[in-house]
């Protein structure tokens, strides 16, 4: 059988993509402590995801692959304070690491494709869990704009 992308509700979505999410957390925990940083337990905001996607801020995309989650991205929209444009967010996109053989990249043109069509000026992500996805975005068309640096107390 065959990938099946889709935008689900979150709130319906999350029982099954619980694990999916809690093996992204541990990955890019993972590599973080691995740098010296440290990172508190995975404990998602369920209530506030929820709501979030029930407001229209934040949008679950999902792949699944005889019905089981296999990756997932959530983007926030919102109107820039600087200027009105509608721009977007990625809060977390993963692939399981057995399903990556360029799904990544058909879920991310997918989410691209959503968002142009909802007329977002701008979309903008981070690579948490693997930096290495920073060339498969530049080859996609992104652009360095800035350096994210951390504080940590």
């Amino acid at each position: 059988m065959s990938y099946v992308f889709g935008v689900e509700k979150w709130a319906d979505a999350y029982p099954e993509f619980e694990p999916l999410m809690r093996r992204h957390y541990g990955e890019m925990a993972d590599r973080l402590a691995a740098e010296g940083h440290r990172v508190s337990p995975f404990a998602p905001r369920v209530d506030a995801y929820r709501a979030a996607n029930e407001r229209g801020e934040m949008i679950m995309f999902t792949i699944r692959k005889d019905g089981e989650p296999v990756g997932y991205s959530m983007i926030y929209v919102t109107r820039s304070m600087h200027n009105g444009d509608l721009i977007a967010h990625e809060d977390t996109i993963y692939v399981h690491p057995d399903h990556r053989n360029g799904i990544g990249r058909k879920l991310t043109k997918m989410i691209l494709g959503a968002l142009r069509s909802a007329g977002v000026r701008r979309a903008s992500v981070t690579a948490g869990t693997d930096p290495r996805a920073t060339k498969l975005w530049q080859r996609m068309g992104f652009k360095p704009t800035a350096q994210q640096m951390t504080y940590y107390f």
